[in-house]
């Protein structure tokens, strides 16, 4: 097999319109995954064998959106040109920040590169689950999937009025509205802190603030200093819960943890 001969032989072998060799199932393509969001989806709507390898993103359960059992069944890579083509895939999934000489080489050595980036909203994120599942040549399992994300936003829907929420991340920053966990948090019964104050996308919300002018809750997705202040115990207004950074990002099967969770968040509010 190509994945196993040396470099140089890999390198005249892909000039030669090699690239789309290896195993197949039913023609679907063979394929590597270098975007952490997309890992999880392909996880889902892939065959046996198909998903020939995930970015080594999704191997860190402090990082990835997916669950560590579901990432031990594939190999990872680095994301290097030489790792990829050792593994001689037809489809290379990345991120729409691929280096474009990374994207230049795989195109050059006759394998394809379809890239995605992040999605605002669910329809967007089911949008990318059918067109992933497409490009893996088996829709119907994308169509589970989009099933399976509706039964739990239909489950995790609120009602009566909105609980206002502060969703303090990493780095101390808010969640602009036009992103996938905002509308997750409109969903399930949540009204933004942030916007309501003129805050965008990335905006910094001190502990000076909280303090001074408390949310009904403060989902905590961060580990800075002010977010572990003691002063945060002592506002009895104010409701405080974990939100794990690993739901914050990725679409797919992410929505529905994410979903669960502020359901849960929202019904001990209430």
């Amino acid at each position: 097999m190509i994945r196993l001969l040396p470099a140089l032989a890999l390198l005249l072998a892909g000039c030669a319109g090699s690239g789309t060799s290896g195993v197949r199932y039913d023609a679907r393509p063979t394929i590597v995954s270098l975007n952490p969001c997309t890992d999880a989806i392909l996880a889902e709507v892939t065959a046996p064998g198909q998903l020939l390898a995930i970015s080594h993103y999704s191997k860190d359960p402090q990082a990835s959106s997916m669950e560590p059992a579901a990432a031990a069944r594939f190999a990872a890579t680095g994301g290097t040109v030489e790792e990829v083509l050792a593994l001689d895939p037809d489809v290379v999934v990345a991120s729409s920040f691929i280096a474009p000489t990374a994207r230049a080489a795989f195109e050059d050595l006759g394998i394809r590169v379809v890239t995605f980036g992040g999605t605002a909203t669910v329809e967007d994120s089911e949008a990318q689950v059918r067109e992933l599942a497409r490009l893996a040549g088996n829709p119907a399992a994308g169509e589970r999937l989009v099933a399976r994300i509706e039964t739990a936003l239909a489950e995790t829907q609120a009602s009566g009025a909105p609980v206002q929420a502060a969703l303090w991340q990493p780095d101390g920053i808010v969640p602009g509205e036009s992103s996938l966990v905002s509308d997750l948090l409109r969903r399930t019964g949540f009204s933004s802190y942030s916007a309501a104050r003129g805050m965008a996308q990335a905006d910094y919300l001190s502990l000076e603030q909280v303090v001074a002018d408390p949310p009904q809750v403060l989902l905590l997705a961060g580990s800075e200093v002010g977010q572990r202040h003691p002063v945060l115990e002592h506002l009895p207004r104010m409701r405080r819960e974990a939100f794990d950074t690993r739901l914050l990002y990725c679409g797919g099967p992410t929505i529905i943890r994410a979903a669960r969770r502020l359901a849960e968040i929202r019904k001990g509010v209430s």
